[in-house]
C-alpha cells in the first residue's frame, strides 16, 4: 500500500480508500470485507448516516471491533438534514455511538452543491459552528467538506481557510471541471479525497467505451480508472465503493504498477474526453423526488447511451430496463414531466434534466 500525507493534519492515509455505500444485506460478511481491506493496507474508511439504507455506520462499527491494523473513519452531516449547530451535535453523537469510536477522524460538511448552500453551512449558529465546537471538545479531529461544486467555487471555499480537506467528485469524465479545486487544495496544503472515480458505475458498465483509460494489458478498466485518479498531482486518496472481498482485492491490485501515466497515455485520454462527457449522469439518485414519480435516474442512465452512442442504443437500454422491471408499464414517462424544476434543483451535476426528458419524449413520440 502507498500512504500519503493528508494535507497538514499529520496523518498518513492509504491512496486507495474504502467507500462504505456498496454493502450487501449480510452485515457480518460486510464487516469481513472491511477487515480484509484493512489487512491489505487500507486505513481510510468513508461512510455517511444514510448509506446502505442507514446501515453503513453500524456495519463499520461491527468491523471496527476486530480491526487488524490502525484505521481512520470519515463520516458526514448534510445541511438539509442538520440545519443548525444543535442538529449537527446530535448527528455527531449518534455517529460516534453507531461506529463505536471515541472520535471521528474526518468529519464532513456534506454535499455542498453551490456557494449559496456553503453560506448556510457557515451561518451563525449553523452546522459549521456545531462541528467546530465538537472539534474543540475532541469529538472530531479534522473538519473537512464534501462538494459537487465546480472547480472555481471549490477554490473559493478552500481559500476561506476553514477546512482541512475536501472530498470531491473526480474521474476521467469530469476531471477538467474539478481541476481548479484540486490546484487550490495543493496550494493550501489540504487533503483531497476523490469520490466517484468510476463515474457512479458508468465506467464499468461501459467498459468497451472506456477501455482507453487502461495503461497495461493485464489491468481492468476499473483499475485503470482508479489509477487515473490516484496518479493525479494533489490527490491524496481515491475512494472506491467496495461490497465484496473480490472487489477489495481488485482495487488493491491497482497498485501493482506505479501510479504514473505516460505523456502519450495522458494525451490519448485528453483526446478522448468529448465535449459531452461531463454531462454524463452518474446516477447519484438525488433527483428521485419527482412529484410525478418519473424514474429519472433510470431514464438519464439510458440518455447516457444517446451521448455515448446513439438513440437506438438508448432505446435498447430502456427496453432492457422494462424487461428487468426497473421501469414498469404503469410508471410515468419523460412525457409526463411538468417542468417543476425539483430534479434540477437537487442534481449534484447541475444537468439540464428537463431538457433531456423533453428530448426523450420527442424521440419516443
Amino acid at each position: 500500500m502507498i500512504y500519503r500525507d493528508y494535507g497538514a493534519t499529520g496523518k498518513k492515509v492509504s491512496v486507495i480508500g474504502f467507500g462504505g455505500m456498496r454493502f450487501g444485506e449480510d452485515e457480518d460478511y460486510a464487516a469481513e470485507v472491511v477487515r480484509r481491506a484493512n489487512e491489505l493496507g487500507i486505513n481510510y474508511f468513508d461512510t455517511a448516516p444514510v448509506y446502505c439504507n442507514d446501515r453503513s455506520e453500524s456495519i463499520f462499527g461491527k468491523a471496527f471491533k476486530k480491526m487488524p491494523k490502525e484505521f481512520y473513519i470519515s463520516t458526514k452531516s448534510m445541511v438539509s438534514k442538520d440545519p443548525d449547530a444543535d442538529a449537527v451535535r446530535k448527528r455527531i453523537e449518534n455517529s460516534l455511538q453507531r461506529i463505536g469510536v471515541d472520535k471521528i477522524n474526518f468529519f464532513h460538511m456534506w454535499c455542498i452543491m453551490d456557494l449559496e448552500q456553503y453560506k448556510k453551512v457557515m451561518a451563525p449558529g449553523g452546522p459549521y459552528e456545531g462541528a467546530l465546537k465538537a472539534k474543540e471538545e475532541g469529538l472530531i479531529e479534522h473538519l473537512v467538506f464534501s462538494t459537487h461544486c465546480k472547480g472555481e467555487d471549490i477554490r473559493t471555499i478552500i481559500e476561506d481557510k476553514v477546512f482541512e480537506g475536501v472530498l470531491l467528485g473526480y474521474n476521467v469524465m469530469n476531471h477538467p471541471f474539478r481541476q481548479e479545486g484540486v490546484r487550490a487544495a495543493l496550494e493550501h496544503n489540504i487533503g483531497v479525497v476523490t469520490m466517484n472515480p468510476l463515474g457512479g458505475g458508468l465506467i464499468p458498465q461501459h467498459k468497451e467505451y472506456f477501455d482507453f483509460i487502461r495503461q497495461h494489458e493485464d489491468e481492468t478498466v476499473i483499475q485503470g480508472a482508479l489509477r487515473f485518479n490516484a496518479a493525479q498531482e494533489g490527490i491524496t486518496v481515491a475512494l472506491a465503493g467496495m461490497g465484496t472481498i473480490e472487489e477489495v482485492e481488485e482495487n488493491i491490485n491497482t497498485l501493482k504498477y506505479p501510479l504514473t501515466f505516460s505523456q502519450e497515455k495522458t494525451q490519448e485520454i485528453q483526446e478522448k474526453i468529448i465535449h459531452d462527457m461531463d454531462s454524463l449522469c452518474t446516477t447519484c439518485q438525488y433527483c428521485t423526488k419527482c412529484p410525478k414519480k418519473i424514474n429519472i435516474p433510470n431514464y438519464l442512465q439510458a440518455y447516457n447511451l444517446l451521448l455515448l452512442k446513439d438513440a437506438e442504443e438508448m432505446q435498447k437500454h430502456i427496453a432492457w430496463l422494462k424487461q428487468e422491471g426497473r421501469i414498469k408499464a404503469n410508471h410515468t414517462t419523460p412525457a409526463d414531466c411538468i417542468e417543476c424544476g425539483k430534479c434540477e434543483e437537487l442534481c449534484t451535476q447541475k444537468l439540464p434534466i428537463i431538457k433531456r426528458l423533453k428530448e426523450m419524449a420527442e424521440l419516443y413520440r
